[in-house]
């Protein structure tokens, strides 16, 4: 599977190339590379706009967002590095809101990629040096950073203090990346992530975190210690109730503001967590008014997302086609939730390394039909592996022309790299 895009600029493409030879080489990790290569390039990551910087399992994009629009609501200028792209690498790298031109982008790898030489570099290493000289020449208010693997050992975390670093949902996920044995480190799963998603505390940056069960929580408070970075727990430090709304309270006072525009009852949370990151930093302040504007503003491609029409949704046309590119069990429950009340028919793909159980079960019950399709240029599920009245269709086209004319909705889910290819059928590339 490469994690890669296609360019139709040759310059940028000549570099995609470059990158696409690149891989973890095999039993390394530490953030030994990655300082060098920043070291050689200036250590641009000392010269950063104030970060904010995003962990979790799940929902680190969607606070990511929320911080983002918040901010850009309040009028600030703002630098965002997300993870991964859906359809073009551009996505990777926004300057002042906007996504990296081509031009730029290809200047940016070709610098990089040439300093690197001897360094052996991940294409994710090469990724985070980019996205850092670029932030670092170019003025803003403010960065968004999420974690692209775990947080301690991810190449982003190299900065010395973020305005403000925040940890998202936890579960278990990238177990082979995130649970390798090794010594000094808890051995029960879920204390394992804690420990290496808390590896982004750093000394006097808050670090912001929702609530998580008992041994997790004191396995983060015992990593920002450690750290001295000021811990912000919800539940403990703040507080959020979302229902029709989202009242929020912390030792500064209240505020009552908007659900999100993105569905799913989790969007509030994660829409909290990024208001209280926002409010327990001092580098940078965005009033009550901006919060409330930037969660309504907030857009998440790919993450229940209700498609337009378009070359895809006409092939189906009449009825509601979802969009979802969460593989994991935290993803699926939010995606059981939002589908509680609704049958519906599900066009799914699944990489071979992932559990369709995680998508299946929390839809048990709802599921008028499955159609299982594959992810190009993947090793995937076959239909098999989903149900035994599961079918197969040589592409998501396939499976929606093939649906009943029942005017039932659809999601399509089960992979992000799926997803970028939906949103590119459908002409809904992001920008």
């Amino acid at each position: 599977m490469k994690d890669f895009a296609t360019s139709d600029n040759p310059l940028v493409q000549a570099q995609l190339d470059r990158l696409s030879q690149l891989s973890l080489p095999q039993g390394r990790l530490g953030l030994e590379t990655i300082r060098e290569l920043l070291a050689r390039l200036g250590d641009p990551q000392k010269r950063l706009p104030p970060v904010f910087h995003v962990a979790g399992t799940n929902g680190k994009g969607s606070t990511c967002a929320y911080l983002r629009a918040m901010l850009e609501a309040d009028g600030k200028v703002v630098h965002a590095a997300i993870k991964p792209h859906l359809v073009r690498y551009n996505e990777r790298i926004r300057i002042a809101g906007e996504l990296v031109s081509d031009e730029l982008l290809a200047q940016l790898l070709e610098e990089v990629l040439d300093a690197s030489e001897g360094l052996d570099p991940s294409f994710f290493e090469i990724t985070t040096a980019a996205t850092f000289l670029a932030f670092a020449r170019h003025p803003a208010d403010a960065c968004v950073i999420e974690v692209g693997l775990g947080g301690r050992f991810d190449a982003t975390n190299v900065m010395d203090r973020p305005a403000a670093c925040g940890i998202a949902t936890l579960g278990i996920d990238h177990e082979a990346f995130l649970l390798v044995p090794e010594d000094g480190v808890p051995e029960e799963p879920l204390v394992r992530i804690a420990f290496e998603k808390a590896g982004i505390a750093r000394p006097g940056s808050p670090l912001v975190t929702q609530n998580y069960p008992e041994a997790l929580e004191l396995e983060i408070e015992k990593r920002a210690g450690l750290a001295g970075a000021p811990l912000h727990m919800r539940g403990h430090d703040w507080w959020a109730e979302v229902a029709d709304a989202i009242h929020y309270r912390d030792r500064h006072g209240e505020l009552d503001l908007p659900l999100p525009t993105l569905p799913g009852r989790h969007q509030g949370d994660n829409a909290a967590l990024a208001v209280a990151m926002l409010r327990h930093q001092d580098d940078v302040t965005v009033s009550p008014e901006a919060m409330a504007r930037g969660l309504r503003e907030a857009r998440w491609p790919a993450r229940l997302q209700l498609l337009s029409r378009g070359p895809l949704t006409a092939l189906a046309a009449g009825r509601e086609i979802w969009l979802d590119g969460g593989h994991n069990a935290d993803a699926g429950l939010a995606i059981g939730r939002h589908f509680a009340d609704r049958d519906i028919h599900l066009i799914i793909g699944m990489l071979s390394n992932r559990c369709p159980e995680a998508i299946l079960d929390p839809l048990a019950g709802r599921l008028l039909s499955i159609t299982a399709v594959p992810i190009e240029g993947s090793d995937c599920h076959r239909a098999e592996a989903y149900a035994d009245r599961a079918k197969w269709a040589d592409s998501v086209e396939q499976a929606l022309r093939a649906l009943p004319q029942d005017g039932a909705p659809v999601l399509i889910a089960g992979s992000l790299y799926l997803a970028g290819k939906v949103l590119q059928a459908n002409g809904e590339v992001p920008d």
